[in-house]
C-alpha cells in the first residue's frame, strides 16, 4: 500500500475522532454559529439532537474504518465514500447559516482527502 494513503488515511481519521471523541464537549474556531461544542453546533443548524448521535456514530465508525483499511484495504472505499458524504453535509450546513468560509476549512480539506482516497485506489 501506498504509505501516502496511509498518512492521509491516519491525519482524516485521527482528527474525526479527535473532534468527536475529544473535543466533543469543547469550543473551537471552526463550531458553527456561535456553538461551543458539538450539540450546540447542531441545533444552530436547525439539526435535531438525535442527528448528531447519528452522525457521530457515522463518523466515528468511518474513521476507525479508514485506519482498518491499512490492513484491510476492501474498508477503504466506503469509509471514505461515507466520510466524504457526511463532510459535504458539514460545508452544506456551513454554508446554510451563512458561517465565513474559514469555518468550513477542515470539511473541506478532509472532504478533497476523501475524495481522493476512493479515486486514488
Amino acid at each position: 500500500m501506498d504509505y501516502v494513503n496511509i498518512v492521509l488515511q491516519l491525519i482524516v481519521a485521527i482528527s474525526i475522532l479527535n473532534v468527536w471523541l475529544i473535543q466533543y464537549n469543547k469550543p473551537t474556531q471552526w463550531r458553527g454559529g456561535n456553538a461551543s461544542n458539538i450539540m450546540e453546533e447542531f441545533a444552530v443548524y436547525g439539526l435535531p439532537s438525535w442527528s448528531c448521535y447519528l452522525v457521530g456514530a457515522l463518523k466515528v465508525l468511518a474513521a476507525i474504518g479508514l485506519i482498518l483499511a491499512i490492513w484491510f484495504p476492501i474498508l477503504l472505499k466506503p469509509s471514505a465514500t461515507v466520510l466524504g458524504v457526511l463532510l459535504m453535509g458539514s460545508v452544506m450546513m456551513h454554508v446554510k447559516i451563512k458561517d465565513p468560509i474559514k469555518k468550513s476549512i477542515p470539511a473541506l480539506l478532509f472532504l478533497a482527502i476523501c475524495i481522493y482516497l476512493i479515486f486514488a485506489n
